[in-house]
């Protein structure tokens, strides 16, 4: 018998879910329903199913109209792929109504809303999924796997780098996550992914944050002092942006076209903002410093204005060290096919033992989106692929993951540590 789903927000993320769900596991998930506060881009998306994906269109709700949907379509499991400032507001709907609950990352966006869905899963029993779909890629996998074994014993502390480059970085201050209030910031926003990688590796949870971030590469007040001008403050169809390199056209994407140009004259919302104006509200440059339970201690760093694109780590062990660097293929949300979002390029994975030889590790390049992560956690979780033990993430593990960046986002404004354990009560 076949799974219902209903998905919340039909912007560039949803993509991934309904194309599985209507493609390779059609046979196990079905689409009931799709929500969302934009007509123009459900119906674009209909128009997709139908189109592309040999499917039949769905019923439409508003968001207003959230609860008429569960009830009229009784949906097994809603997936929320909506803005990160409201997914607590369908999980916890979600929940109450009787649904599990599949939600993209980050969980939701500060302390306050955590605690609402985590006490509201005690409450009801349901289950909430949250997709870290880096956990599934192979390279990441194989870290994992290498430090449960002891290839370097006892984890002593980590070093971890990620770059975001002036194509897919730059994205982020286009769009809704340039206002803090809609994302958390980097640091929640894209970092929780890192942070559950942390977590996940080091079979740990963080104890202290503390941490330095602020606005140096985009903006307006940054781009001058550069003595870059931009007078403007979107970039389709504007003349002079013509020439700036960080100007994307939505008219020249039929996706981008469908799910935002179309539809902005219904809700206002400009995909194509200026990321050298004003109204930037998040950091693209961050440290972080973090205590885990185990006494390990990582060093972290994100910045967004990278030459290219993906990440290096390095875990340090009373036995050796492991240093695993990944390339990605750089992407614009909404600008390509879901497969092509974070695929890995190129993987390096090098174990050095304390005493002998140092050797590199064979890993197999994951295909597909996330370094190969996507497809293997989508058969887990529309298919019929049996769950890899450790692997599906939680609501505490949602939790968790963003508890660092909330932690770290406050010790930004106070320049103090902060002890994670007063955040949340798990």
């Amino acid at each position: 018998m076949s799974k219902t789903y209903a998905l919340v927000g039909t912007g560039g993320r949803a993509r991934m879910f309904y194309e599985a769900i209507l493609g390779p596991h059609s046979e196990h998930s079905r689409l009931v329903a799709l929500c969302d506060t934009n007509q123009a881009r459900m119906d674009y998306t209909n128009g997709v199913i139908e189109n592309e994906l040999s499917g039949k269109a769905v019923p439409t709700y508003k968001a207003a109209d959230f609860s008429k949907m569960i009830a009229e379509q009784k949906p097994d499991t809603v997936i929320v792929t909506s803005i990160d400032r409201t997914h607590h507001i369908y999980i916890i709907a979600a929940l109450e109504a009787g649904c599990d609950v599949i939600t993209e990352k980050p969980m939701t966006v500060d302390n306050e809303k955590c605690q609402e869905i985590i006490d509201t899963v005690e409450r009801t029993g349901r289950d909430v999924r949250v997709t870290f779909n880096y956990r599934y890629a192979p390279h990441n996998s194989a870290l994992r796997e290498l430090i449960a074994e002891g290839a370097i014993g006892t984890v002593t502390s980590v070093h971890f780098e990620w770059l975001l480059d002036t194509r897919h970085g730059a994205d982020y201050f286009r769009r809704w996550h340039r206002d803090k209030r809609n994302s958390g910031g980097l640091m929640v926003h894209k970092s929780t992914h890192h942070f559950d990688l942390v977590n996940f590796w080091l079979g740990s949870q963080p104890d202290t944050v503390f941490a330095m971030g602020d606005l140096k590469f985009y903006g307006r007040a940054n781009a001058e002092q550069r003595g870059v001008f931009t007078p403007y403050t979107r970039t389709t169809g504007v003349e002079a942006a013509k020439d700036d390199k960080f100007a994307i056209d939505l008219t020249g994407n039929p996706v981008q076209k469908g799910l935002y140009w179309d539809a902005e004259k219904e809700d206002g919302y400009q995909r194509d903002q200026n990321v050298f104006g004003d109204g930037i509200s998040i950091e693209d440059t961050m440290n972080v410093m973090v205590r885990y339970r185990n006494k390990a201690v990582m060093t972290y760093s994100l910045y967004a204005y990278a030459p290219w694109e993906g990440f290096n780590v390095a875990i340090n062990g009373t036995g050796g060290r492991l240093e695993l660097t990944v390339h990605e293929t750089s992407y614009i949300n909404a600008g390509s096919t879901s497969d092509t979002e974070g695929a890995a390029k190129g993987v390096t994975l090098y174990h050095f033992p304390l005493h002998g030889e140092a050797r590199q590790v064979p890993v197999k390049q994951g295909e597909g989106g996330h370094g190969g992560g996507d497809k293997i956690m989508l058969e887990e979780i529309f298919g019929n692929a049996e769950p890899r033990p450790g692997y599906g993430a939680n609501h505490r593990d949602g939790a968790l993951s963003i508890l660092t960046g909330i932690a770290a986002n406050k010790s930004f404004n106070t320049g103090l540590p902060v002890d994670v354990n007063t955040l949340v009560k798990l």
